[in-house]
């Protein structure tokens, strides 16, 4: 059995949680062939990526030596942690790789403060960074602990377009680059420890993938290597029915479906983000999301199937706003809805839920807080000679807005699911200020005030007993 998993920033944050992880790998590859994908650092007093972007900034407002400012925390963090997990031969051998490429880097700030100017290009390979340095202390710490392990840059796996910031992979390319590069070394019984978060373009120039990165280049690397199951070491047991700091009570999950993951990831579940699913459904590979800090927990199983139960869970987006466009003459107005999304497309705001009302008189659009602005920018822009004639009056914005979610294939075809969600609001005394439901019933989604959204998510979860 094939397995590739993936550890956090803070599964990765210490030495003892990098011995935790040791101690999990070697179990695991007892019984799997198993590869491991690690994000940067992430310590208390030094979130690894952070820092490295923040240097990045700061070098382009003019100060050359902001690298070389952080370089020597970062090389003490992971030596420090290096010192408590591998013998001195091995941490000598690691420091000289660290320094390296914290020097690389120092230069390179170096000419970004005399140019004046952070490219995207650029800034990939300050927040990448992190990533390479982890993965060679992790592999020293398995070596150390009697696995043998060997650290890779996803530079020479993953191929990716040449969006800096956000780049996509190139699958064909990838899969025979992956396969070439580490299917030899689980052969051989050598743990790959991949970075996350990186590729790389067809010319070698580094790439990152954007949010949610590390999970991603899991995803990628599971597909490409017909892995068996993925696993996601996070900090909780598995997938969970809320949100246990609004609901105490909220328990872990044992099985969830592909499309209930993909819903409760876009609708906040801080566990993995929508496009990581993507690549393992293509493949129809199980996910497994566990806990580095409980490793006997079973965790969460995620695949194909439809849940057994009605609503699976309930969660919640923060800091979104509601911006209506309505007036009589929308009534029949043809075009007008593809014109709304076109601009509100142009302002690059993200739209997180639609709801019309059938007199046709007016769309509602939930966005997030930050793109409110540009988004009513544009639409004013986009419907100006409508205002001249009165066809749309006005542009209304709710701010302080929720959007829940109530998740669960099992409640597909199920009489007076919506009927207990809203009796649930009716018994709290919330108004819901917008609603919306997909035509797969997966999900219903509402909005309301956001003073009411943890009290609407404990009274959803306690209504359905979740």
């Amino acid at each position: 059995m094939r397995v590739v998993m993936k550890f956090g920033g803070t599964s990765v944050g210490s030495a003892d949680a990098i011995r935790q992880v040791a101690a999990i790998v070697n179990e695991s590859r007892q019984d799997h062939e198993v590869v491991v994908v690690v994000s940067a650092m992430n310590a208390p007093d030094l979130r690894t990526t952070d820092t490295l972007i923040a240097a990045a900034h700061a070098a382009a407002q003019g100060d050359g030596n902001a690298t070389a400012h952080v370089a020597p925390r970062l090389l003490d963090l992971h030596m420090r942690a290096a010192a408590e997990l591998a013998p001195p031969a091995a941490c000598a051998a690691l420091e000289p790789e660290i320094r390296t490429m914290l020097d690389y880097l120092s230069n390179l700030s170096r000419s970004i403060a005399v140019l004046g100017e952070l490219t995207p290009r650029a800034l990939d390979l300050f927040s990448g960074l992190g990533e390479r340095l982890n993965a060679r202390l992790i592999a020293t710490a398995l070596r150390a602990a009697g696995v043998p392990a060997e650290a890779i840059d996803a530079t020479e796996l993953i191929i990716t377009d040449d969006r800096y910031g956000a780049a996509s992979p190139l699958m064909e390319e990838t899969t025979e680059r992956t396969r070439k590069r580490l299917l030899p070394l689980l052969e051989a019984g050598v743990v790959p420890v991949v970075t996350g978060f990186i590729g790389a373009t067809r010319a070698g120039v580094p790439t990152t993938l954007g949010r949610g990165g590390s999970d991603y280049s899991c995803s990628i690397l599971g597909s490409c290597l017909d892995a068996n199951e993925v696993w996601f070491w996070k900090e909780v047991d598995g997938v969970l029915t809320a949100n246990p700091k609004v609901v105490p009570e909220a328990r872990s999950l044992r099985v969830l479906s592909y499309s209930e993951m993909a819903e409760l990831a876009y609708y906040g579940a801080n566990v993995l983000h929508p496009k990581t699913v993507l690549p393992l459904v293509q493949r129809n590979i199980p996910i497994r999301i566990r806990n580095t800090f409980n490793p006997t927990h079973p965790g969460t199983l995620i695949g194909e199937g439809r849940g057994d139960r009605t609503a699976r869970a309930v969660t919640a987006i923060k800091e979104v706003s509601m911006i209506t466009v309505g007036g009589p003459g929308m009534l029949g107005l043809s075009g007008v809805a593809a014109r709304i999304f076109t601009a509100v497309a142009r302002a690059k705001a993200n739209i997180l839920l639609i709801s019309q009302a059938s007199s046709e008189q007016s769309v509602c659009l939930a966005v997030p807080l930050a793109e409110t602005s540009a988004a009513v920018a544009e639409l004013r822009k986009e419907l100006e000679s409508e205002f001249s004639a009165h066809n749309v009056e006005h542009i209304e914005v709710k701010d302080s807005v929720m959007i829940i979610a109530v998740v669960g294939s099992g409640m597909r075809g199920t009489p007076g699911i919506a009927g207990q969600v809203f009796g649930a609001m009716g018994e709290a005394k919330i108004n819901v200020i917008a609603i919306a439901q997909g035509s797969t019933e997966n999900n219903i989604s509402l909005v309301v005030s956001a003073t009411d959204g943890d009290a609407a998510v404990r009274a959803i979860h306690r209504s359905f007993a979740l």
